[in-house]
């Protein structure tokens, strides 16, 4: 008899992936032990894959589809930041490896399409451009990644955890508020380079990171008076 396609194999097999890089990272993502882990063989998950890094791919793209498809149905910024922190709770392994490596190609070059729209938001309230507003879309990004790691790997639970999403949606509120008081005025550090673009896709590029600016501030600061 001729065998029927699995239509949950592809999901059974991203899934797997997920948990295995969690748990131990690159040496735990073999192609052997993903297809063990989804209940298929070497060769059925090779017709689907190349390699393991083209299911990453896959599972990066997958959950930057499901997570722009939640923060799609807030209305508000606040609704947005509270889904995309409350999305990473939901799908911890998943969120994991789609932000391992997110500011190095290829994960750089693919669509960030969440954090494209919570920055337009930014803009919209502020004012300026989205690309404007990338700066602080950046420190109001890495606000919510570290609350939600903090709460994943750290196993918070119950009102612990509660109170620190909470914290942190109220951080990002009062950042918000700051910006629009200050419009921009106020910052730290060198200004933002040109050659950093964040969620252009193929256009999206990194700074050389010398540093230049921190590194000379650190200098000065240990130079004897």
């Amino acid at each position: 008899m001729p065998r029927h396609p699995d239509p949950d194999l592809e999901q059974r097999i991203l899934g797997a992936a997920s948990k295995l890089w969690a748990r131990g990272g690159e040496k735990a993502l073999t192609m052997r032990a993903v297809a063990k882990a989804a209940a298929t063989t070497t060769p059925t998950l090779y017709e689907r894959y190349s390699d393991r890094d083209d299911i990453l791919r896959a599972l990066r793209i997958k959950t930057r589809c499901e997570l722009f498809a939640a923060l799609s149905q807030t209305r508000t910024l606040r609704e947005a930041f509270e889904r995309h922190i409350e999305f990473a709770l939901d799908h911890s392994h998943a969120y994991e490896v789609l932000f391992d490596g997110v500011g190095k190609p290829p994960s750089l070059h693919e669509p960030w399409p969440s954090f494209n729209l919570m920055r337009e938001r930014v803009a919209k309230r502020l004012g300026g451009s989205a690309r404007e507003n990338t700066r602080l879309m950046l420190a109001l990004w890495s606000l919510m990644h570290g609350a939600a790691m903090l709460i994943i790997r750290g196993n918070f639970e119950g009102a612990l955890r509660i109170q620190t999403v909470h914290a942190c949606l109220d951080a990002l509120d009062s950042i918000l508020d700051s910006a629009a008081r200050s419009k921009g005025r106020i910052r730290s550090g060198p200004g933002w380079p040109s050659t950093l673009i964040l969620g252009e896709g193929k256009n999206s590029s990194a700074d050389d990171g010398s540093g230049r600016g921190m590194k000379e501030k650190s200098r000065a600061r240990k130079l004897p008076k």
